[in-house]
């Protein structure tokens, strides 16, 4: 009875203060500077407190403060625009008030460029039931984890995963440890469900995660600090589910729309579901897909209208010494490449390809040195980053 009078509460309050609904966002702007003739795709410019981010964009994953192998100096270095840290194990190690006192996770991390942070939602997921693939695998049959010990209308009571310590994590909660780790664009808090949920328990959750999301737009223009919001999108596959979470998210004064929830077995599933969607998204806002950024999906989805997306699939091919190239992905432990005295790609101004042959990177690799997998990273993080170059020089010239 408590938590449902706390909600009619908060939704009152957001339906009735217009004064906390519209709030100015001087600090955080969007622009669309071109939509191509041929598709739906379009080249945009997101304005941040530390910078600007191009779109369509690639966002890559730096779950602790930075991208696994690599230090901030050499990201800013390489250009990333945005990077994801995650707001879980942040809150866990070494702790969203700690970053506060250093001034924020741009002052901690010595990051220039713009950082978003998730809310969490999606440990909640990946703890009861594992990642998306193992889950796919089960299909949807619980995993054995103590880790999650409750989730009701407040929010997910869970164990830390550092010393087993109870933690409550509400959207309150969740803002509150955004705010003090003081990302550019920060996210409402939400519930991520797997691909084969029951129809019943989707539709709950899916009212259960709208308010919550209120919860944290309401949390969030209490203290905005130059912060920009961002909505998430959920319904799984259902289109009806994903019309009603876009018609009662976009009544309220979100800076932005984030993709959430499971978006498919599989990535011709999740093309045919943001073919549906992303018509109904507003034009004068930025979206982005969270957790997709596979070469063969980024050729789909960037015609579709998304703006930005993250993942760890770049960084994450490199430490397993994938190393990709414009004539597709190759692996460094391969036969003659002990002898390749060339770049990893000709041409590619990287300062791994400029000072670093394929041989040497090779022999690191097989001498299992860690330098191997810093300079494998740097050459993927920057293949990504020109990779959206031409993606957004097509969609000028109108050829996607």
């Amino acid at each position: 009875m408590f938590e449902q009078d706390l909600i009619n509460k908060k939704n009152n309050i957001i339906l009735d203060d217009s004064k906390i609904l519209n709030v100015s966002s001087d600090f955080f702007r969007f622009e669309v500077i071109h939509k191509s003739k041929k598709s739906n795709a379009r080249v945009g410019r997101i304005y941040t407190p530390h910078g600007l981010i191009d779109t369509p964009g690639f966002v890559g994953v730096g779950t602790n403060g930075t991208l696994k192998a690599l230090d901030n100096k050499t990201l800013d270095e390489l250009g990333l625009q945005l990077m994801f840290a995650n707001t879980y194990h942040l809150m866990l190690q070494p702790g969203s008030k700690l970053i506060a006192q250093a001034g924020g996770i741009h002052a901690f991390a010595n990051r220039s460029m713009p950082i978003i942070t998730d809310s969490g939602g999606f440990q909640v997921f990946s703890l009861v039931y594992g990642g998306v693939a193992q889950e796919l695998k089960s299909k949807g049959q619980k995993k054995l984890d103590n880790s999650v010990i409750k989730i009701n209308e407040e929010g997910v009571l869970f164990r830390s995963y550092r010393d087993g310590a109870k933690v409550l994590l509400t959207p309150e909660t969740s803002i509150q440890a955004q705010k003090e780790i003081g990302a550019d664009i920060i996210v409402s808090f939400d519930e991520l469900l797997p691909y084969h949920s029951d129809k019943k328990y989707l539709m709950r959750s899916l009212d259960r995660t709208h308010r919550w999301e209120t919860r944290s737009l309401i949390e969030h223009k209490q203290n905005i600090k130059n912060q920009a919001l961002y909505a998430v999108l959920h319904g799984g596959v259902d289109k009806n589910l994903r019309k009603k979470s876009v018609d009662y998210l976009l009544k309220l004064n979100f800076d932005g729309f984030a993709i959430g929830g499971s978006v498919g077995k599989d990535r011709y599933e999740m093309f045919d579901m943001l073919k549906f969607l992303m018509p109904n998204l507003p034009e004068d806002k930025p979206n982005h897909l969270l957790g997709i950024g596979d070469l063969e999906s980024i050729a789909g989805i960037v015609p579709l209208g998304v703006d930005t997306f993250d993942s760890s699939h770049p960084t994450r091919c490199a430490r397993h010494g994938l190393v990709f190239t414009k004539n597709g992905t190759m692996r460094v432990i391969k036969k003659g490449n002990a002898q390749n005295f060339e770049p990893i790609e000709f041409g590619c101004q990287c300062s791994t390809c400029k000072n670093y042959s394929m041989s040497y990177v090779y022999h690191l690799f097989k001498a299992k040195e860690i330098a191997g997998l810093t300079l494998a990273t740097i050459h993927n993080v920057h293949f990504m980053i020109e990779l959206m170059k031409d993606y957004r020089r097509k969609i000028l010239d109108n050829l996607i």
